[in-house]
């Protein structure tokens, strides 16, 4: 072998073990890894060239030929599992094997991300040492698979200081989304945050949903338990824009409003206030209406105007109902088929309701569908004094009984022309701060919305959060469930013993 070409061969594997290490450490490098791997193909093909002879003698040997069968079953080993890897790269198949199957998104995740307009960029100011860094990546990853408009980054502000500075970031695990000229920026790895980023970066204007405030109902800025401010959060996740408005002040109800939410009036609600409503429905409006029993709203005419009503007294469920609660907490579990309660997994908890009527006379020309029932077993109990509660035939209500309900035109819009429509629920608690985040309220509240405001990708983001989904037994389960506990099984196991004891007492 001629020792002044062996340097060739020497430098040509320097060079290409270089340019593997430069790629693995810096993957923008990629002209300094091109050069490189280059370079080192030249000098090996060079060193062969020069050593062909040599190659050609030594490869004419027994042991070279055995020796060569094992290299070239390692070499087609090898190749197989290098393709296999690129494969997979490109067309990875991911199993999520955590609780509540975490990092599977939701269906209306999917949706948004195959209808998104504009290429959107995400970049991610994180390290690795961060509690949100492999929820991130994990998350993200499975965003970035399902779109191929979404470009996923993450940096290291400690070590790109001046890009961290240029995006305003003053702490880590924070997510900028850039498209079309706009920049929504979120603190959660959270599905629910990530896709309402997308849902807000994606619209050129978003909806507004408006509060009507002065007659003691309850408010979107208040934090408390009868507060809607979580209900307000959810909103706004979801992309909307929401305000309030005073009828008593305003001539109308303002221009662009896409849901004009009347949540849980106390005191009345004039005439002219009412007519207002009335126009901005009939011209295309969409209306909810959160009401309570016992409240004096005089609400009626208003509604008589569509054939709706509010039934009178508080409904009892005895089926129905959260265990070891009140009668009158109802946890309602039928639903009826409707795009607002189509995706309804969860029992929607509704303390203190009443019923929706219906006049089918007055309203022939309205489309009305009721979204959910009390139980059989039920009725609208219209004496509550001394809480002794029992059915009365002569003065209650029998059910089942409407709780929820829709209402649309049977006859199209003209062209161009908004359709209206009408939910009415006899309640309003339910999406207040202490019972929002009971399982099935959110997401019976964002689907009502949803659905109201004409947002069919909007309707139910149903995020895979790790949470305690605790079994909510109604009585008649909670009764089942205590027999079989602690009168069955200590009865079988007692008797398991005496047998036991018998047998072993003869032998």
């Amino acid at each position: 072998m001629n020792l002044k070409s062996l340097p060739l061969g020497i430098l040509g594997v320097a060079l290409g073990i270089g340019g593997m290490i430069t790629y693995s450490l810096r993957p923008d490098w990629l002209w300094v890894v091109t050069i490189a791997e280059g370079l080192a193909l030249v000098c090996l093909v060079l060193f062969f060239v020069l050593h062909f002879e040599t190659v050609k003698a030594f490869s004419t040997r027994r042991a070279t030929r055995m020796g060569l069968n094992s290299l070239l079953m390692i070499v087609l080993f090898s190749g197989i599992l290098v393709i296999m890897n690129f494969l997979a790269s490109r067309h990875s198949i991911r199993w999520d094997l955590s609780e509540n199957q975490n990092f599977t998104l939701a269906p209306q995740t999917h949706r948004v991300l195959r209808t998104l307009p504009h290429d959107v960029k995400i970049t991610v100011f994180t390290r690795e040492k961060d509690p949100g860094y492999q929820a991130f990546k994990e998350r993200l990853e499975s965003y970035r698979q399902a779109s191929t408009k979404l470009s996923v980054e993450f940096v290291d502000p400690e070590k790109q200081p001046k890009l961290a500075q240029s995006y305003g970031i003053f702490r880590t695990d924070t997510a900028i989304f850039e498209s079309n000229a706009q920049t929504i920026r979120v603190t959660s790895p959270s599905e629910v945050e990530l896709t309402g980023a997308l849902i807000r970066i994606s619209k050129d204007a978003k909806k507004r949903i408006v509060f009507v405030e002065g007659h003691s109902e309850l408010s979107v800025e208040d934090k408390d338990r009868n507060g809607l401010s979580i209900a307000k959060e959810a909103l706004t996740r979801q992309g909307y824009d929401v305000g309030t408005v005073s009828l008593l002040k305003e001539s109308a109800v303002p221009d662009k409003t896409s849901v004009l939410v009347l949540a849980g009036p106390r005191r009345s609600v004039t005439k002219d206030e009412q007519e207002r409503i009335k126009a901005y429905v009939d011209n295309g409006g969409h209306l909810l209406l959160l009401a309570d029993p016992d409240t004096q709203t005089d609400l009626e005419p208003m509604l008589a105007h569509w054939g709706l009503g509010l039934g009178p007294g508080v409904l009892v469920d005895l089926q129905d109902r959260l265990a070891q609660g009140d009668l009158t907490a109802l946890l309602v579990r039928t639903f009826t088929e409707h795009e607002i309660t189509q995706d309804l997994t969860s029992a929607v908890l509704l303390p203190l309701s009443r019923h929706v009527t219906f006049d089918e006379q007055v309203g022939k020309d309205w489309d009305f569908v009721p979204l959910a029932r009390t139980s059989p077993n039920s009725w609208a109990e219209t004496n509550m004094q001394g809480r002794v509660v029992s059915l009365s035939e002569k003065e209650d209500v029998k059910g089942p009984l409407p709780i929820a309900a829709a209402l649309t035109p049977k006859k199209a819009p003209e062209e161009g022309k908004p359709r209206p429509a009408i939910v009415v629920i006899g309640n309003s608690t339910f999406v207040s701060n202490a019972f929002l985040n009971f399982p099935g309220n959110s997401d019976f509240f964002l689907h009502t919305t949803g659905w109201l405001a004409e947002e069919r990708d909007l309707i139910s983001i149903a995020p895979k959060e790790p949470a305690l989904r605790p079994f909510t037994p109604n009585p008649t389960q909670e009764r089942a469930l205590i027999y079989i506990q602690v009168v069955f099984l200590p009865l079988i196991t007692l008797l398991t013993g005496i047998i036991v004891w018998r047998k072993r007492r003869r032998l």
